[in-house]
């Protein structure tokens, strides 16, 4: 299996190159790369005291917002209201809490302090965004991810109460639908996404539709949701 390594330039192999799902190493999280990376089809992945590893598995786990599923129980909550949401309110907030936040079934946490530092610059940039669940005034769960196109990668979320990560991708989802924002990517199979509507589909299917989606012009931040649309009782929803 070909692992390439990257040097200082700015450039990656092609993704269908990476046969089990890894791709090259080394390199550094500079804006400018990560951004090439997501508009590759390319993603980064590693532990603390690794070198930074890039992605490209196959398959590729995606949600397309009009498949959002969303059980009978959920919806009921979902009519409650039980959290107030934010968008871009909080990323450093939320990123923190993606990397400190335990969650079943893992051991640790790969968003490293320098992963940390380079999505927060994305974000100052205008172009990695953060869905935040507040009660009262304590932040409860979120998310955060990129936004190129219409396409939105996910990264990770959080919870600190049940449902609220899950509360916080419904309203992105609601407001996705809303710009025309047609993809978000999971990266790899998740079985709480899959119970959710998305999908594992070939490499060379994911690449056709970012493709597609790159064609958009990108909405960069900050974000907020639109005054006509309730993020939790939004159309679909």
């Amino acid at each position: 299996m070909p692992i390439f390594r990257l040097t200082d330039a700015l450039a990656f192999p092609p993704p269908h190159l990476a046969e089990e799902g890894l791709l090259a190493v080394g390199g550094d999280l500079r804006p400018e790369r990560l951004l090439l990376a997501y508009r590759s089809g390319i993603f980064p992945w590693y532990s603390e005291g690794e070198p930074i590893l890039w992605w490209s598995p196959d398959p590729r786990m995606i949600l397309l917002p009009a498949e959002l599923h969303l059980s009978r129980r959920f919806r009921r909550k979902l009519r409650q209201a039980p959290f107030r949401l934010t968008l871009d309110t909080a990323f450093a907030q939320v990123i923190q809490a993606c990397a400190t936040v335990p969650r079943k079934h893992q051991d640790g946490t790969w968003i490293t302090p320098a992963m940390e530092s380079a999505y927060t610059q994305l974000h100052h940039a205008g172009y990695a965004h953060s869905v935040e669940c507040w009660r009262d005034e304590n932040l409860v769960g979120g998310l955060y991810g990129i936004s190129l196109g219409a396409c939105f990668f996910g990264e990770s979320m959080f919870s600190r109460e049940p449902d609220a990560s899950k509360i916080a991708l419904a309203a992105l989802v609601a407001q996705c639908r809303r710009w025309g924002i047609g993809l978000i990517d999971c990266q790899v199979a998740n079985p709480h996404l899959g119970r959710l509507g998305a999908r594992e589909v070939p490499r060379e299917v994911f690449l056709k539709l970012l493709a597609q989606g790159l064609r958009a012009q990108s909405r960069r931040g900050p974000w907020s949701f639109d005054a006509a649309v309730d993020p939790l009782g939004a159309p679909g929803l």
